[in-house]
């Protein structure tokens, strides 16, 4: 029954995630676009979170930095007459190669370590933004923050596609992934590397391209989160918070599953919009949340359901 709950999930996910896709078509309030979009963002980001950390064992924290430094390569290229979508493109190239130079030193750590050394990127990342100017003209916001130049003619529907190609397809690439070679080895290595290695895995490689295509995808979410946005600016842009937010979506939903993301995704929609008013408590109860869901069943939403299946199977 398990099994076919992982086999056909996909089949009304499908068409709910259509449903949605639909929604500045079919008339829908611009309040639920604007929950959909932001579902469709996190989902990208949350689903590549899980691919590191569920499936590779990769417990990054630096997340920030490849959506950051995507999102400032796409507005710096508005100022310099690149058009958008090339910046867009271009600045998920840039997080991929950086995450492929960051790979070099962070690789050597593992474990906790691996944790600690990613997490100072971001904030090394910020003071960098903060202090230096890229391109001339009036800043905007908190240290170096910029509008976007010349997206006038984008239509929000056009943003809100895009997005929704980046969370559904996120969807798909992991269910890609996890079914190939490329799967099998972070399968193998997750479990133990050592044995991995003996039997001809290439431990660096494999985790080298799960760390790119992740970085590549979160950096082209976060282009279009600031696209959306208008403008950017160091201090939210390279901010914990977009790691609070992958981690919980994926935890609370349930980490190493397909649905998990998802699940937790949704959730994490919701408590933003519900909690707006208590900006200051909002992590504090999703760290409640998190914290009993995990006593509850460390597994996520997605344990809990698959234990009420096999009891509800006997």
């Amino acid at each position: 029954m398990i099994s076919r709950l992982k086999n056909d999930f996909l089949i009304p996910t499908t068409f709910i995630f259509i449903i949605l896709a639909l929604f500045p078509l079919i008339g829908a309030p611009r309040n639920w676009i604007l929950y959909a979009f932001l579902f469709f963002i996190y989902l990208a980001m949350a689903n590549m979170w899980n691919l590191l950390a569920g499936y590779s064992g990769l417990i990054s924290l630096c997340q920030p930095a490849f959506l950051g430094l995507a999102g400032y390569a796409m507005t710096i290229g508005t100022w310099i007459g690149i058009p958008w979508w090339i910046g867009m493109t271009g600045g998920a190239i840039i997080a991929a190669f950086f995450a492929f130079l960051l790979s070099r030193a962070v690789f050597r750590l593992s474990g906790i370590y691996f944790a600690i050394g990613t997490l100072v990127v971001p904030e090394a990342l910020r003071m960098i933004f903060y202090l230096w100017k890229p391109v001339g003209g009036a800043m905007h916001g908190a240290g170096a923050g910029y509008m976007l130049k010349g997206i006038e003619g984008v239509s929000q529907n056009t943003i809100f596609w895009l997005a929704a190609i980046v969370g559904i397809g996120s969807v798909y690439l992991i269910r890609i992934i996890i079914r190939s070679k490329l799967g099998l080895g972070l399968s193998s290595i997750r479990d133990n590397q050592r044995t991995a290695a003996s039997i001809g895995i290439n431990v660096f490689r494999v985790k080298l391209y799960t760390f790119l295509i992740s970085a590549f995808v979160t950096g082209l979410a976060g282009a279009i989160y600031y696209l959306n946005q208008g403008y950017i600016e160091p201090s939210a842009t390279f901010n914990v918070r977009w790691t609070m937010i992958m981690l919980l979506a994926t935890v609370i939903g349930g980490i190493r599953t397909e649905e998990g993301p998802i699940i937790g995704t949704i959730i994490i929609v919701i408590l933003y919009f519900a909690l707006a008013r208590y900006a200051g408590y909002s992590f504090l109860i999703q760290g409640i949340i998190l914290i009993l869901i995990m006593l509850i069943s460390p597994e996520g939403i997605m344990g809990i359901i698959k234990k009420f299946l096999l009891f509800a199977k006997r």
